[in-house]
């Protein structure tokens, strides 16, 4: 399995990219859509009403979703009950992201099914592809091509937030995906496994309180705030520019190198700042906050960007600085 690209410095992208589409045959037969779509996927939940309104289910409530792991619903364990077919490997969980995962499933006639998962997306099928209800919760199923679909199950609304699995199939997709998903949705609900919290850990923190909006001002004239995820938060001028973004995500310590040069955040701590391209005023500013799996911290990171404007013309580093000067204030302590 493909690991993700290990991030040390980049700001989340938050797209899942799943093209993989393999066809096998044998003896000239296509084992795909007769053998497994028709047979042996069983029909997944995703009837009843759907509801535009509140979402008031605590267990998919944000601060409760940000600590959920998410391997624990691909696992041969979780996923050999569904009747996908065979799952060979454990599943790979995201090295950039603390909500992500991925596993491959290889259906009865041999074709390749790879499952993207991830708690908390904002990337989502339009509101209009609600097709019912999962687990009580609102459904959505965008098929955008006969091997790719992606199926959310809302958990807020305005803005929209969703837990996704998208599949990667040539064996209508959608199928095995909503399978997954009304599985996911089940144990949600029953005690699902979660990460450890220790004292000052950024897991439990919402990046959209991370920052005082008058701060967050100063650099970003009379921004809208809206999550991106639940370890990650947007403030947005004028509709697109500029924008500020703060993010908390596992990765390895930031070093001096690359375009990163130091600058003091106050409060003891070291930050590592790097402008962005010639043709935009962009600026990232990332430091440790405290340990957390094997040679992994957790970092925090303050973006600043504006495509309207050229680098000479606006200090995006000062403004990044000064937001992140900010939010270092207003973490949890370690």
């Amino acid at each position: 399995m493909l690991p993700d690209v290990r991030r040390r410095r980049l700001p989340k992208l938050f797209l899942l990219v799943t093209a993989l589409t393999l066809t096998l045959t044998a003896c000239g037969q296509d084992l795909g859509r007769s053998n497994f779509a028709r047979t042996t996927v069983p029909a997944a939940a995703g009837t009843g009403p759907s509801s535009d309104g509140p979402i008031t289910d605590a267990a998919v409530a944000a601060n409760v979703l940000r600590t959920v792991k998410p391997c624990q619903f691909l696992t041969k364990d979780a996923l050999g009950p569904l009747g996908l077919g065979t799952v060979e490997e454990d599943p790979t969980p995201s090295s950039i992201s603390y909500d992500r995962c991925t596993n491959k499933v290889k259906d009865p006639g041999g074709k390749e099914m790879r499952l993207d998962f991830e708690i908390g997306s904002t990337l989502l099928p339009r509101a209009d592809k609600t097709t019912g209800q999962v687990g009580g919760l609102p459904l959505r199923v965008d098929k955008t091509d006969d091997s790719d679909c992606t199926v959310a199950a809302m958990t807020a609304l305005n803005p929209d937030t969703a837990v996704t699995v998208t599949v990667a199939y040539a064996g209508d997709p959608c199928r095995p995906g909503q399978t997954v998903l009304d599985a996911v949705v089940q144990k949600l609900h029953n005690s699902p496994e979660k990460y450890p919290t220790p004292p000052g850990t950024l897991l439990t923190a919402d990046a959209c309180t991370m920052a005082e909006s008058s701060v967050v001002a100063s650099a970003a004239p009379s921004p809208k705030q809206a999550p991106t995820g639940l370890h990650s938060c947007d403030w947005t001028s004028n509709g697109a520019n500029p924008t500020v973004s703060v993010e908390f995500l596992p990765g390895l310590p930031p070093l001096v190198g690359d375009g990163y040069s130091k600058v003091d955040l106050g409060g003891g701590i070291t930050g590592f700042q790097k402008k962005g391209t010639a043709s935009a005023a962009e600026c990232n500013v990332e430091w440790q906050h405290r340990p957390w799996q094997g040679d992994d911290v957790e970092l925090a990171q303050v973006r600043y960007r504006n495509y309207n404007t050229q680098p000479d013309t606006d200090d995006a580093c000062g403004k990044a600085v000064t937001v992140a000067k900010n939010v270092v204030t207003k973490l949890p302590k370690p």
